[in-house]
Protein backbone atom coordinates (compact mmCIF):
# COMPACT_ATOMS: atom_id res chain seq x y z
CA UNK A 1 0.00 0.00 0.00
CA UNK A 2 1.34 3.59 -0.72
CA UNK A 3 2.12 5.12 2.02
CA UNK A 4 0.18 9.00 2.04
CA UNK A 5 1.55 9.97 5.25
CA UNK A 6 2.85 12.88 4.01
CA UNK A 7 -0.18 14.29 2.45
CA UNK A 8 -2.00 14.12 5.40
CA UNK A 9 1.54 16.00 6.91
CA UNK A 10 1.41 18.91 4.62
CA UNK A 11 -2.62 19.34 4.62
CA UNK A 12 -2.66 19.40 8.29
CA UNK A 13 0.31 22.00 8.10
CA UNK A 14 -2.11 23.79 5.16
CA UNK A 15 -5.22 23.94 7.28
CA UNK A 16 -3.09 25.33 10.21
CA UNK A 17 -1.40 28.06 8.08
CA UNK A 18 -5.00 28.71 6.96
CA UNK A 19 -6.44 28.68 10.37
CA UNK A 20 -3.84 31.44 11.73
CA UNK A 21 -3.75 33.11 8.53
CA UNK A 22 -5.14 37.54 9.19
CA UNK A 23 -6.25 37.46 5.34
CA UNK A 24 -8.38 34.48 5.39
CA UNK A 25 -11.61 36.25 5.36
CA UNK A 26 -10.83 37.27 2.31
CA UNK A 27 -10.86 34.47 0.41
CA UNK A 28 -14.99 34.91 0.62
CA UNK A 29 -14.69 38.11 -1.36
CA UNK A 30 -13.99 36.19 -5.05
CA UNK A 31 -16.57 34.85 -7.57
CA UNK A 32 -16.46 30.91 -7.27
CA UNK A 33 -15.27 28.62 -10.12
CA UNK A 34 -17.66 25.70 -10.56
CA UNK A 35 -15.70 22.64 -10.68
CA UNK A 36 -12.20 24.21 -10.34
CA UNK A 37 -10.75 22.94 -7.19
CA UNK A 38 -7.08 24.78 -7.16
CA UNK A 39 -6.70 27.80 -9.34
CA UNK A 40 -3.00 28.12 -9.16
CA UNK A 41 -2.54 30.93 -11.89
CA UNK A 42 -3.78 34.24 -10.38
CA UNK A 43 -0.44 35.47 -11.95
CA UNK A 44 -2.08 35.38 -15.19
CA UNK A 45 -4.99 36.36 -14.58
CA UNK A 46 -6.68 37.59 -11.13
CA UNK A 47 -9.92 35.84 -10.42
CA UNK A 48 -13.08 38.44 -10.15
CA UNK A 49 -14.43 40.03 -7.04
CA UNK A 50 -18.10 39.15 -6.47
CA UNK A 51 -19.45 42.89 -6.06
CA UNK A 52 -17.69 43.14 -9.84
CA UNK A 53 -20.76 41.80 -11.93
CA UNK A 54 -23.24 44.83 -10.09
CA UNK A 55 -20.91 47.05 -10.00
CA UNK A 56 -20.61 46.73 -13.83
CA UNK A 57 -24.35 46.69 -13.75
CA UNK A 58 -24.14 49.73 -11.70
CA UNK A 59 -21.83 51.64 -14.41
CA UNK A 60 -24.43 50.78 -17.06
CA UNK A 61 -27.71 51.78 -15.39
CA UNK A 62 -26.25 55.08 -14.01
CA UNK A 63 -23.00 56.73 -15.23
CA UNK A 64 -23.12 55.54 -18.29
CA UNK A 65 -26.85 54.84 -18.78
CA UNK A 66 -28.01 57.78 -16.90
CA UNK A 67 -25.19 60.81 -16.88
CA UNK A 68 -24.63 59.88 -20.67
CA UNK A 69 -21.66 62.23 -22.16
CA UNK A 70 -22.04 64.15 -18.86
CA UNK A 71 -20.02 61.75 -17.06
CA UNK A 72 -16.52 62.68 -18.70
CA UNK A 73 -17.10 66.00 -16.86
CA UNK A 74 -18.49 64.65 -13.43
CA UNK A 75 -15.78 61.71 -12.96
CA UNK A 76 -14.20 59.80 -16.31
CA UNK A 77 -11.74 62.75 -17.49
CA UNK A 78 -9.98 62.42 -14.56
CA UNK A 79 -9.73 58.63 -13.95
CA UNK A 80 -6.37 57.71 -15.53
CA UNK A 81 -4.90 59.87 -12.87
CA UNK A 82 -6.75 59.26 -9.80
CA UNK A 83 -6.47 55.65 -11.08
CA UNK A 84 -3.16 55.80 -10.99
CA UNK A 85 -2.20 57.89 -7.69
CA UNK A 86 -4.64 54.45 -5.75
CA UNK A 87 -1.99 52.43 -7.49
CA UNK A 88 0.75 54.67 -7.12
CA UNK A 89 -0.14 54.91 -3.29
CA UNK A 90 -0.93 51.40 -2.44
CA UNK A 91 1.48 49.22 -4.35
CA UNK A 92 4.46 51.02 -5.74
CA UNK A 93 5.47 53.34 -2.72
CA UNK A 94 4.74 56.59 -5.72
CA UNK A 95 3.54 59.89 -4.42
CA UNK A 96 0.70 61.39 -6.38
CA UNK A 97 0.79 62.90 -9.84
CA UNK A 98 3.76 60.28 -11.59
CA UNK A 99 1.38 57.46 -12.35
CA UNK A 100 -1.87 56.88 -15.02
CA UNK A 101 -3.67 54.19 -16.26
CA UNK A 102 -4.14 53.97 -19.57
CA UNK A 103 -2.84 51.58 -22.83
CA UNK A 104 -1.59 48.02 -22.71
CA UNK A 105 1.61 47.19 -21.13
CA UNK A 106 3.23 47.14 -24.67
CA UNK A 107 2.23 50.40 -25.05
CA UNK A 108 2.96 52.22 -22.56
CA UNK A 109 6.09 50.21 -22.78
CA UNK A 110 6.84 51.53 -26.04
CA UNK A 111 6.43 54.96 -25.62
CA UNK A 112 8.97 55.26 -22.40
CA UNK A 113 11.54 53.46 -23.95
CA UNK A 114 11.44 55.36 -27.11
CA UNK A 115 11.13 58.42 -25.31
CA UNK A 116 14.28 57.71 -22.86
CA UNK A 117 16.28 56.97 -26.25
CA UNK A 118 15.15 59.80 -27.56
CA UNK A 119 15.80 61.95 -24.45
CA UNK A 120 19.18 60.10 -24.45
CA UNK A 121 20.11 61.72 -28.28
CA UNK A 122 18.97 64.95 -27.87
CA UNK A 123 17.00 67.38 -29.68
CA UNK A 124 18.95 66.63 -32.71
CA UNK A 125 17.20 63.00 -32.73
CA UNK A 126 20.78 61.69 -34.43
CA UNK A 127 21.23 57.97 -33.06
CA UNK A 128 24.87 59.98 -32.46
CA UNK A 129 23.17 62.09 -30.41
CA UNK A 130 25.57 64.91 -28.23
CA UNK A 131 25.26 62.46 -24.86
CA UNK A 132 26.34 59.98 -26.41
CA UNK A 133 24.26 57.40 -25.35
CA UNK A 134 23.52 54.55 -28.00
CA UNK A 135 23.05 51.63 -26.32
CA UNK A 136 19.42 49.85 -25.04
CA UNK A 137 20.36 47.34 -21.86
CA UNK A 138 17.68 44.44 -21.68
CA UNK A 139 17.57 40.79 -20.05
CA UNK A 140 18.10 38.26 -23.17
CA UNK A 141 15.02 35.82 -21.31
CA UNK A 142 12.87 39.24 -20.45
CA UNK A 143 9.36 38.59 -21.28
CA UNK A 144 9.04 38.76 -25.61
CA UNK A 145 6.93 41.42 -25.67
CA UNK A 146 9.71 43.77 -23.69
CA UNK A 147 12.19 42.02 -25.73
CA UNK A 148 10.59 42.82 -29.26
CA UNK A 149 9.54 45.87 -28.09
CA UNK A 150 13.53 46.80 -27.79
CA UNK A 151 14.77 45.53 -30.84
CA UNK A 152 11.65 47.43 -32.68
CA UNK A 153 13.08 50.84 -31.11
CA UNK A 154 16.55 50.63 -31.13
CA UNK A 155 15.63 49.75 -34.93
CA UNK A 156 13.65 52.99 -35.05
CA UNK A 157 16.23 55.30 -33.21
CA UNK A 158 18.98 53.77 -34.54
CA UNK A 159 20.45 52.40 -30.78
CA UNK A 160 22.56 49.02 -30.15
CA UNK A 161 20.86 46.20 -27.85
CA UNK A 162 23.19 44.74 -25.10
CA UNK A 163 22.01 41.40 -23.82
CA UNK A 164 22.34 40.29 -20.36
CA UNK A 165 22.40 36.33 -19.72
CA UNK A 166 21.66 36.06 -16.65
CA UNK A 167 21.50 32.50 -14.01
CA UNK A 168 17.71 31.27 -15.20
CA UNK A 169 16.86 30.53 -11.97
CA UNK A 170 18.15 33.66 -9.84
CA UNK A 171 17.54 35.88 -12.31
CA UNK A 172 19.38 38.82 -13.03
CA UNK A 173 21.93 40.80 -10.19
CA UNK A 174 23.78 44.01 -9.84
CA UNK A 175 26.11 41.82 -11.24
CA UNK A 176 25.32 41.39 -14.16
CA UNK A 177 23.82 44.59 -14.80
CA UNK A 178 27.41 46.41 -13.56
CA UNK A 179 29.16 44.58 -16.29
CA UNK A 180 27.18 45.93 -19.25
CA UNK A 181 26.12 49.51 -18.39
CA UNK A 182 28.53 52.08 -19.57
CA UNK A 183 29.05 55.63 -20.97
CA UNK A 184 27.21 54.23 -23.69
CA UNK A 185 23.76 53.07 -22.09
CA UNK A 186 20.80 55.23 -22.73
CA UNK A 187 18.18 53.37 -21.12
CA UNK A 188 18.44 49.82 -19.02
CA UNK A 189 14.86 47.69 -18.53
CA UNK A 190 13.97 44.90 -17.02
CA UNK A 191 11.62 42.75 -15.03
CA UNK A 192 11.11 42.94 -11.41
CA UNK A 193 10.44 39.55 -11.23
CA UNK A 194 10.82 37.18 -14.31
CA UNK A 195 8.30 35.45 -15.28
CA UNK A 196 9.64 32.49 -15.69
CA UNK A 197 10.98 31.51 -12.45
CA UNK A 198 9.57 34.24 -10.52
CA UNK A 199 13.22 35.74 -9.43
CA UNK A 200 13.01 39.01 -7.46
CA UNK A 201 15.65 41.37 -9.10
CA UNK A 202 17.13 43.90 -6.55
CA UNK A 203 15.23 47.12 -7.64
CA UNK A 204 17.27 49.23 -5.74
CA UNK A 205 20.55 47.84 -6.19
CA UNK A 206 20.09 47.67 -9.68
CA UNK A 207 18.29 51.28 -10.01
CA UNK A 208 22.04 52.83 -8.23
CA UNK A 209 24.28 50.91 -10.42
CA UNK A 210 22.58 52.12 -13.38
CA UNK A 211 22.33 55.44 -12.63
CA UNK A 212 26.20 55.43 -11.07
CA UNK A 213 26.65 54.95 -15.23
CA UNK A 214 24.42 57.88 -15.79
CA UNK A 215 21.82 55.84 -17.72
CA UNK A 216 18.12 55.71 -16.81
CA UNK A 217 16.26 52.78 -15.84
CA UNK A 218 12.71 51.45 -16.58
CA UNK A 219 11.27 48.32 -14.62
CA UNK A 220 8.23 46.11 -15.51
CA UNK A 221 5.98 45.42 -12.77
CA UNK A 222 3.70 42.68 -14.27
CA UNK A 223 4.58 40.00 -11.99
CA UNK A 224 5.19 42.20 -8.62
CA UNK A 225 2.56 45.15 -8.60
CA UNK A 226 0.23 44.13 -6.35
CA UNK A 227 2.25 41.15 -4.30
CA UNK A 228 5.39 42.70 -3.62
CA UNK A 229 6.11 45.76 -1.75
CA UNK A 230 8.30 48.57 -3.51
CA UNK A 231 9.62 52.10 -3.29
CA UNK A 232 9.93 53.44 -6.67
CA UNK A 233 9.91 57.20 -5.20
CA UNK A 234 12.54 55.95 -2.37
CA UNK A 235 14.60 54.06 -4.76
CA UNK A 236 14.94 56.48 -7.37
CA UNK A 237 13.39 54.69 -10.09
CA UNK A 238 12.77 56.60 -13.62
CA UNK A 239 10.15 54.71 -14.86
CA UNK A 240 8.08 51.82 -15.08
CA UNK A 241 5.23 50.14 -16.43
CA UNK A 242 2.98 47.49 -14.97
CA UNK A 243 -0.69 45.07 -15.89
CA UNK A 244 -3.26 45.03 -13.98
CA UNK A 245 -5.00 42.17 -14.39
CA UNK A 246 -2.95 39.87 -12.61
CA UNK A 247 -2.47 40.31 -8.90
CA UNK A 248 -4.73 43.74 -9.58
CA UNK A 249 -7.28 41.71 -11.16
CA UNK A 250 -8.64 44.10 -13.10
CA UNK A 251 -9.80 41.49 -15.82
CA UNK A 252 -8.88 40.16 -18.93
CA UNK A 253 -7.53 42.74 -21.07
CA UNK A 254 -7.89 45.76 -17.96
CA UNK A 255 -5.51 48.91 -19.30
CA UNK A 256 -1.79 48.67 -17.81
CA UNK A 257 -0.23 51.52 -15.63
CA UNK A 258 3.06 53.82 -16.00
CA UNK A 259 5.17 55.45 -13.71
CA UNK A 260 7.33 57.92 -14.61
CA UNK A 261 9.30 60.13 -12.36
CA UNK A 262 8.29 63.91 -11.55
CA UNK A 263 11.37 65.11 -12.80
CA UNK A 264 11.42 63.62 -15.85
CA UNK A 265 8.08 64.38 -16.84
CA UNK A 266 8.78 66.95 -19.66
CA UNK A 267 12.05 66.13 -20.46
CA UNK A 268 10.70 62.45 -21.83
CA UNK A 269 8.67 63.37 -24.82
CA UNK A 270 6.65 60.10 -25.31
CA UNK A 271 5.34 59.35 -29.55
CA UNK A 272 1.90 58.81 -29.41
CA UNK A 273 1.07 62.53 -29.58
CA UNK A 274 -2.89 62.05 -29.37
CA UNK A 275 -5.58 64.77 -28.50
CA UNK A 276 -6.03 63.11 -24.69
CA UNK A 277 -1.61 64.23 -23.76
CA UNK A 278 -2.42 67.75 -25.19
CA UNK A 279 -2.22 70.43 -22.98
CA UNK A 280 -6.09 71.60 -23.63
CA UNK A 281 -7.70 68.52 -24.98
CA UNK A 282 -10.72 70.28 -26.15
CA UNK A 283 -8.70 73.40 -28.12
CA UNK A 284 -8.45 71.58 -31.52
CA UNK A 285 -5.73 73.63 -31.87
CA UNK A 286 -3.27 73.69 -35.36
CA UNK A 287 -0.37 71.98 -33.89
CA UNK A 288 0.77 69.52 -30.26
CA UNK A 289 1.43 71.28 -27.15
CA UNK A 290 2.29 68.82 -24.47
CA UNK A 291 0.32 68.62 -21.37
CA UNK A 292 2.32 68.72 -17.86
CA UNK A 293 2.16 66.31 -15.29
CA UNK A 294 1.74 62.83 -15.85
CA UNK A 295 -1.25 63.20 -18.47
CA UNK A 296 1.07 63.53 -21.01
CA UNK A 297 1.60 59.87 -21.35
CA UNK A 298 -1.87 59.19 -22.36
CA UNK A 299 -2.85 59.43 -26.03
CA UNK A 300 -6.55 58.50 -27.31
CA UNK A 301 -9.60 57.93 -25.00
CA UNK A 302 -8.92 56.54 -21.92
CA UNK A 303 -10.64 52.78 -21.67
CA UNK A 304 -12.96 53.71 -18.82
CA UNK A 305 -15.27 50.68 -18.68
CA UNK A 306 -11.66 48.19 -18.28
CA UNK A 307 -10.82 50.32 -15.37
CA UNK A 308 -13.71 49.09 -12.94
CA UNK A 309 -12.77 45.51 -11.77
CA UNK A 310 -9.41 46.40 -10.91
CA UNK A 311 -10.81 49.38 -7.97
CA UNK A 312 -12.61 47.19 -5.79
CA UNK A 313 -9.02 44.87 -5.63
CA UNK A 314 -6.85 47.82 -5.24
CA UNK A 315 -9.33 48.63 -1.94
CA UNK A 316 -8.52 45.15 -0.54
CA UNK A 317 -4.97 45.35 -1.19
CA UNK A 318 -4.84 48.87 0.89
CA UNK A 319 -6.83 47.26 3.61
CA UNK A 320 -4.57 44.43 4.02
CA UNK A 321 -1.46 46.33 3.54
CA UNK A 322 1.16 45.65 1.05
CA UNK A 323 3.25 44.27 3.59
CA UNK A 324 0.61 41.87 4.77
CA UNK A 325 -0.17 40.47 1.22
CA UNK A 326 3.71 39.69 0.81
CA UNK A 327 4.17 37.82 3.63
CA UNK A 328 0.92 35.56 2.64
CA UNK A 329 2.58 35.14 -0.16
CA UNK A 330 5.81 34.09 0.94
CA UNK A 331 3.93 31.58 3.14
CA UNK A 332 2.52 30.28 0.08
CA UNK A 333 5.36 29.81 -2.31
CA UNK A 334 7.08 28.46 1.18
CA UNK A 335 4.63 25.76 1.89
CA UNK A 336 4.49 24.98 -2.48
CA UNK A 337 8.40 24.53 -2.77
CA UNK A 338 8.01 22.11 0.89
CA UNK A 339 5.23 20.11 -0.83
CA UNK A 340 7.56 19.97 -4.31
CA UNK A 341 10.63 18.13 -1.93
CA UNK A 342 8.33 15.55 -0.64
CA UNK A 343 6.17 15.28 -3.15
CA UNK A 344 7.25 16.16 -6.61
CA UNK A 345 11.55 16.05 -6.25
CA UNK A 346 11.50 11.82 -5.97
CA UNK A 347 9.63 11.97 -9.52
CA UNK A 348 12.82 14.05 -11.02
CA UNK A 349 10.99 17.08 -11.24
CA UNK A 350 13.12 20.16 -11.15
CA UNK A 351 12.46 23.28 -8.77
CA UNK A 352 13.37 26.24 -11.15
CA UNK A 353 12.80 29.44 -8.90
CA UNK A 354 14.90 30.27 -6.00
CA UNK A 355 14.57 28.69 -3.07
CA UNK A 356 14.95 31.76 -0.35
CA UNK A 357 11.60 33.24 -0.34
CA UNK A 358 12.84 36.49 -0.29
CA UNK A 359 14.41 36.34 -3.19
CA UNK A 360 11.41 35.36 -5.78
CA UNK A 361 8.09 36.96 -6.16
CA UNK A 362 4.42 35.35 -6.23
CA UNK A 363 4.87 32.43 -8.01
CA UNK A 364 7.41 28.98 -8.46
CA UNK A 365 7.83 27.18 -11.49
CA UNK A 366 9.09 23.38 -11.67
CA UNK A 367 9.76 21.32 -14.58
CA UNK A 368 9.36 17.78 -16.06
CA UNK A 369 9.35 16.58 -19.16
CA UNK A 370 5.63 15.17 -19.12
CA UNK A 371 4.74 18.55 -17.89
CA UNK A 372 2.83 19.52 -21.29
CA UNK A 373 0.65 16.21 -20.88
CA UNK A 374 0.10 16.87 -17.58
CA UNK A 375 -0.64 20.84 -17.62
CA UNK A 376 -3.83 19.43 -19.90
CA UNK A 377 -4.81 16.47 -17.16
CA UNK A 378 -4.94 18.92 -14.43
CA UNK A 379 -6.83 21.35 -16.45
CA UNK A 380 -9.39 18.62 -17.08
CA UNK A 381 -9.64 17.76 -14.23
CA UNK A 382 -10.25 21.33 -12.30
CA UNK A 383 -6.95 22.18 -11.33
CA UNK A 384 -5.10 25.49 -13.09
CA UNK A 385 -2.09 26.24 -13.10
CA UNK A 386 -0.15 27.35 -16.17
CA UNK A 387 2.72 25.61 -18.85
CA UNK A 388 5.84 27.66 -20.07
CA UNK A 389 7.86 26.41 -22.59
CA UNK A 390 9.75 23.88 -22.78
CA UNK A 391 8.59 21.80 -19.86
CA UNK A 392 7.98 24.10 -17.19
CA UNK A 393 4.51 24.58 -14.66
CA UNK A 394 4.24 27.79 -12.72
CA UNK A 395 2.23 27.78 -9.77
CA UNK A 396 0.72 31.42 -9.23
CA UNK A 397 -0.31 32.02 -5.85
CA UNK A 398 -2.46 35.23 -5.44
CA UNK A 399 -2.39 35.37 -1.67
CA UNK A 400 -5.95 37.04 -1.57
CA UNK A 401 -7.57 34.56 -3.49
CA UNK A 402 -5.21 31.55 -2.62
CA UNK A 403 -5.70 29.50 0.58
CA UNK A 404 -2.42 27.09 1.95
CA UNK A 405 -4.96 23.99 1.29
CA UNK A 406 -5.75 25.05 -2.38
CA UNK A 407 -1.65 25.38 -2.64
CA UNK A 408 -1.29 21.87 -1.20
CA UNK A 409 -4.07 20.33 -3.49
CA UNK A 410 -2.54 21.72 -6.67
CA UNK A 411 0.72 19.91 -5.93
CA UNK A 412 -0.62 16.63 -4.61
CA UNK A 413 -2.70 17.15 -8.17
CA UNK A 414 0.91 17.36 -9.88
CA UNK A 415 2.00 13.99 -8.02
CA UNK A 416 -1.14 11.78 -9.14
CA UNK A 417 -1.23 13.08 -12.35
CA UNK A 418 2.73 12.19 -12.87
CA UNK A 419 2.32 8.53 -11.16
CA UNK A 420 -0.75 7.54 -12.94
CA UNK A 421 1.61 8.01 -16.32
CA UNK A 422 1.03 10.18 -19.58
CA UNK A 423 0.10 9.14 -22.81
Amino acid sequence: MTDRSADTALLDAARALDEADPLAAHLDAFVEAPGVTAYLDGNSLGRPLRDVPEKLAAFVREDWGTRLIRSWDEQWMALPMELGDRIGAVTLGAGPGQTVVSDSTSVLIYKLMRGALRHAQGPSGAAQGPTGRTELVIEEGNFPTDRFLAEGVAAEMGATLRWITPDPVHGVTIDDVAAVVSGRTALVSLSHVDYRSGALADMPGITAVVHEAGALMMWDLCHSAGVVPMQLDDWGVDMAVGCTYKYLNGGPGSPAFAYLRHDLQGLLRQPIQGWWSAADIFAMGPEYVPADGIRQLLSGTPPVTSMLAMQGMIDLIEQSGIDGVRAKSESLTALAVRAYDELLAPLDVRLLSPRDPARRGGHITIGHPDFREVTRRLWADGVIPDFRFPDGIRLGLSPLSTSHAETVAGVLAVRDALESGVS
